[in-house]
C-alpha cells in the first residue's frame, strides 16, 4: 500500500511516496514534465510496491499530461478537486505553504482517502474539444464586449444614441448589423448632407444589399436621431473615419473568430448521440444545445443528478444545528460559473416561449413565482429541476 503525492505546477512538479502511519518512503523530488523523467518516476513506482495510488489536484490543464502519461503505463491516477485538499490542509495548526510540504500533503491525502479515491478518466476526444472550443469561446466573447464598448464609446462622439437602434450580434448568422452600419456611415454628417426621402431610400438599398430587413420606421428613427444629435467631433477631422473604421474592423475580427469556433462546435456536437435530445428540451436553442454538451461534457462521469446539479453549483446545502433545521438556504455557487450562466439564460428561454415544448419545467417556474419567489429564484429552482431531466434523458440514451 503505497501513496504517491504530486504537487504539480507549471512545467514541474515535485513527488512523494508515503506508507500508511505517515511513513516516507521517498522524500519529496522535483521532475520535469518530460518523457524521460516521467519514465523515470513510473520505473521507481513499480520497483517500490505493487499496490500504489497516484494522487495529484487539478490544477487547469497542467496536470493532465502527466495524469495522461502516467495512467497510459498502467498506474492507478486520482486527481482531486482543489478546494477539498484545500480543506484538508487546513487541518494542520500551522500553514506551510511549499512545493515539498504540498506533496506529502497529497501523498497523505491518499492514504487517509485511499478507499474512497475515484480513478481519473480523460475525456473522450469530441467532449475534451468541445470544452476546449467553449473556453476559447468564452475568453474572444469577453474580448468582443471590450471592442463593443470602446466603438460605443467613438460613436458617443459622432453619432449619439445610434447603437440604441440596432440589435446585438448574431450567433446564427454571424452578422452584425451595427459594425455594418458605422462602416457604411460613420458620422450623422453623412446622413444630414441628404433629405429625409433620400436617406430612407439610400438606406433601403443599403439593407437590401447587406441582407437585412428594410424598416422605414427605423429609418426615418435614424434621421430624426441625425437631425437632432449634437455630434462633437467633426467629420472632417482626419482621424474621425479612421478611428471607427478601425473600431468597427477590430469588433469585425473578433465577430469571425466567434462565429468560427461556433461553428465548429455545432459540427461536433451534431456527432454526439445526446444532440437531438437535448436539442428537443424546452429552451433550447441550436446555440445553447452546444453550449451546454461543451459545458457538461459527458454525462456519464455524474453519478447521478444531484452531482450534475452540484457541478453546476446550485445545490443549496442543508444546515442543522440541534434543533435548528435551516429552510431558507442560498445556492452553493462552487461549481461552474458558465453552466450557471447558460442555464439561466436557457431558463429565459423556457419563459419566454411559454414551455411551448416541455411544460414541467415552465409551470415548476410559475409555480415558484405564484408561491412569491423572485423572479431569479424561480429561474434558479426551474433550472434545477431542467439539469436533473437533462441528466435523466441523456442517460437514456447511454444505457
Amino acid at each position: 500500500m503505497l501513496s504517491v503525492g504530486i504537487d504539480v505546477s507549471k512545467e514541474k512538479s515535485t513527488v512523494c511516496a508515503m506508507r500508511p502511519l505517515g511513513e516516507i518512503l521517498v522524500m519529496p523530488f522535483e521532475i520535469s514534465h518530460t518523457d524521460s523523467d516521467l519514465s523515470e518516476v513510473v520505473r521507481m513506482i513499480t520497483r517500490l510496491d505493487s499496490d500504489v495510488k497516484i494522487v495529484m489536484e487539478a490544477t487547469g490543464i497542467y496536470h493532465l499530461p502527466v495524469a495522461t502519461f502516467l495512467r497510459e503505463n498502467g498506474l492507478f491516477i486520482s486527481v482531486i478537486n482543489p478546494y477539498e485538499m484545500k480543506l484538508y490542509r487546513a487541518q494542520n495548526l500551522r500553514k506551510v505553504k511549499t512545493d515539498k510540504r504540498d506533496s506529502m500533503a497529497i501523498a497523505n491525502y491518499g492514504i487517509d482517502k485511499w478507499f474512497n479515491l475515484r480513478p481519473f478518466t480523460p475525456q473522450e476526444d469530441i467532449y475534451a474539444e468541445l470544452r476546449l472550443l467553449g473556453r476559447q469561446y468564452r475568453f474572444f466573447m469577453e474580448s468582443r464586449i471590450e471592442h463593443l464598448l470602446n466603438l460605443t464609446h467613438l460613436l458617443d462622439y459622432t453619432m449619439p444614441g445610434v447603437k440604441a437602434c440596432f440589435g446585438g450580434w448574431s450567433e446564427s448568422s454571424g452578422k452584425d448589423k451595427l459594425c455594418d452600419f458605422v462602416e457604411e456611415y460613420w458620422h450623422y454628417d453623412n446622413i444630414t448632407r441628404r433629405s429625409e426621402k433620400k436617406f430612407v431610400e439610400h438606406y433601403q438599398k443599403w439593407t437590401k444589399k447587406k441582407g437585412y430587413q428594410f424598416s422605414e420606421t427605423k429609418a426615418l428613427q435614424i434621421y430624426s436621431l441625425a437631425k437632432d444629435g449634437i455630434p462633437t467631433i467633426s467629420s472632417n477631422a482626419p482621424s474621425t473615419k479612421m478611428l471607427l473604421l478601425e473600431a468597427v474592423k477590430a469588433l469585425r475580427e473578433v465577430n469571425s473568430a466567434l462565429f468560427a469556433i461556433l461553428t465548429r462546435m455545432k459540427e461536433l456536437a451534431k456527432t454526439l448521440p445526446e444532440y437531438p435530445v437535448v436539442r428537443a428540451m424546452g429552451g433550447v436553442g441550436d446555440v445553447l444545445a452546444v453550449k451546454l454538451i461543451a459545458e457538461i461534457g459527458d454525462v456519464r462521469k455524474f453519478k447521478s443528478g444531484k452531482a450534475l446539479i452540484a457541478y453546476a453549483g446550485i445545490d443549496p446545502p442543508p444546515y442543522e444545528s440541534g434543533k435548528f433545521i435551516g429552510t431558507e438556504r442560498h445556492i452553493s455557487k462552487r461549481g461552474s460559473t458558465t453552466l450557471r450562466k447558460i442555464g439561466y439564460e436557457v431558463m429565459r428561454c423556457v419563459k419566454s416561449n411559454g414551455g411551448n415544448r416541455d411544460t414541467a419545467v415552465y409551470d415548476f417556474m410559475l409555480k415558484k413565482e405564484d408561491e412569491g419567489k423572485a423572479k431569479k429564484v424561480a429561474k434558479i429552482a426551474a433550472l434545477n429541476k431542467f439539469l436533473r431531466i437533462y441528466y435523466a434523458r441523456v442517460m437514456e440514451v447511454y444505457s
